[in-house]
């Protein structure tokens, strides 16, 4: 690894150009900050102008992250929501807890399809229009799940939704890390993750606001808010423009120029970027199918793909949705027993996971990927652990009931600050351009698989082993987390996508000692 805060240009030089500027940093680019931008040869009159465009570019760079992470709203939304519209469905149309579990699971099954499908989708007519697709086909969904009348109706719904939420969670980290500046791309392509955690508490708001409902009338309504966020997405899709990686895939190259032109606050860096993506589609040119390449990969691939999608799967084994799914259950074992504090209960779960992402936000284009890989892993050991024997070793009261609240808004917490973000940017920046579109979709198969199967298995192995020992065994998996993650994870941090490729060329070059002492350092003094 190079200096900390120096990043390596295209030609593996370093230059000032390089540095990372921000309102407080003492270095200013000299090589672009007395641009003539208008026959003025004012060298005060330019610099305004070039803090003028910065202004406008990050306005513009932030807004397309926002919009293209509104289809992640419905996902979180429909996490959070059927944690308490569950209790109402049953009672309406008397299902049994076997298709309980189906009918919650069932959505993170079938969103491996469109994850499967989107990355395909997304080479053939582009990333934005892949988030349009995924929208309209959730809305179908949504609006079958709000008038079923019957179980395999709704099961048809959740079916329909899951292919459409599929789609929107492979897509938006890609294209977000595609349009980023490499200065900020770990914070944007966590919008995302911002957005499911929003759509999550959204979701525990809209059980609570409604829960005085009749049964019939109730859950309905829950599920039909959902549409909401899939409407602004229509209106996002003429605002945003297309990736310019996958622009130059389709011999766009003068498109391409014009986004990186309004994504890019230095002018002087497009070429070079641009020269840096056709170079890489240039080298990624081969007759063999994407498809067949990733089901026998090279052994460089081969270490990407094990990164990506292992770091997908260890995002969803260790229990965070049938923690945000079944919280209501979880309380109720450790002794709340009136439905409405149960669904305000879940409100300080939402509230936790949605608060704590702004320090990921803040920290990982700082301090760094694996650093808060870390803390976040070590720290939902910690809490998962403490459920456990909270739920098995004390009986049902108050101490029991603010421990387990504790313990699982503090587990909440440490996933929204490492893994639930990290893992979506780091499978969106380790892969190929010409593979990263399917190989980010592998990895999201590998996410929203998981995720169903623990989903569609907590109540019955809880019934089995209790909720208490259900959780001892996420703590485990938890704590093998923290192995994968110093093995198999590289610093990822300040390199541009085409620079991150490099990592992987070393089998030993990216573990432990990858994470670099002022790193640390850095974040413990946050």
């Amino acid at each position: 690894m190079g200096m900390a805060g120096v990043q390596e240009n295209g030609h593996g030089e370093m230059g000032l150009s390089d540095f990372p500027l921000g309102s407080k940093n003492k270095y200013k680019r000299m090589d672009s900050e007395f641009i003539n931008y208008d026959g003025d040869d004012d060298p005060l009159h330019n610099y305004h102008q070039l803090e003028k465009r910065k202004k406008s570019t990050r306005k513009y760079v932030y807004g397309c992250a926002v919009f293209a992470s509104l289809n992640n709203v419905l996902l979180g939304y429909d996490v959070g929501v059927m944690s308490g519209a569950i209790l109402f469905i049953q009672e309406d149309l008397k299902i049994t807890e076997v298709q309980q579990e189906v009918l919650v699971g069932v959505l993170s099954i079938i969103s491996l399809l469109g994850s499967l499908a989107g990355g395909r989708t997304s080479d053939a007519i582009g990333r934005k229009w892949t988030m349009g697709v995924a929208a309209v086909v959730f809305q179908i969904g949504a609006a079958v799940m709000t008038v079923a009348p019957s179980f395999e109706m709704l099961m048809a719904g959740r079916i329909l939704a899951g292919v459409g939420i599929g789609f929107g969670v492979m897509i938006a980290p890609v294209y977000i890390a595609e349009i980023s500046p490499t200065i900020a791309r770990g914070s944007l392509t966590s919008f995302p993750e911002i957005f499911i955690n929003l759509g999550i508490l959204l979701g525990y708001v809209s059980n609570y606001a409604f829960s005085g409902l009749s049964a019939h009338i109730s859950w309905r309504i829950m599920l039909a808010v959902g549409i909401l966020p899939s409407v602004f997405i229509g209106v996002a899709l003429f605002i945003i423009p297309e990736s310019p990686r996958w622009l130059v895939l389709q011999n766009r190259v003068e498109e391409a120029r014009s986004v990186l032109m309004k994504t890019n606050e230095n002018e002087s860096e497009i070429e070079e970027r641009l020269a840096e993506i056709q170079l890489a589609a240039g080298t990624s040119n081969t007759d063999k199918p994407v498809w067949r390449e990733l089901l026998s990969p090279p052994p460089v691939l081969r270490r990407m793909l094990i990164t990506g999608i292992g770091i997908q799967c260890f995002q969803q084994i260790t229990g965070i949705d049938a923690t945000v799914y079944y919280s209501p259950a979880i309380f109720k074992a450790a002794g709340i027993e009136d439905e409405s504090e149960l669904l305000a209960a879940t409100v300080a779960v939402g509230v936790s996971k949605t608060a704590f992402i702004l320090i990921a936000i803040i920290l990982i284009d700082k301090v760094g990927r694996k650093p808060l890989l870390y803390v976040s892993t070590i720290g939902m050991t910690t809490c998962l652990f403490g459920v456990g024997i909270t739920l098995i070793l004390m009986k049902e009261g108050s101490i029991s009931i603010a421990l387990a609240i504790l313990f699982v808004c503090g587990n909440v917490a440490f996933f929204s600050v490492g893994i639930g973000p990290v893992c979506w940017v780091l499978t969106s920046e380790i892969f190929p351009l010409r593979l990263r579109a399917q190989a980010s979709g592998l990895g999201a198969v590998g996410n929203r698989m998981c995720s169903g199967l623990i989903a569609m298995s907590f109540l019955s192995v809880s019934r089995a082993i209790t909720v208490g020992g259900t959780f001892l065994i996420f703590s485990v998996v938890s704590a093998l987390s923290i192995a994968f993650v110093y093995k198999y994870v590289p610093e990822t941090k300040g390199k541009s996508l085409e620079q991150i490729e490099l990592l992987f060329q070393d089998e030993y070059g990216f573990q432990g000692g990858e994470v670099q002492l002022a790193d640390v350092e850095h974040l413990v003094q946050k």
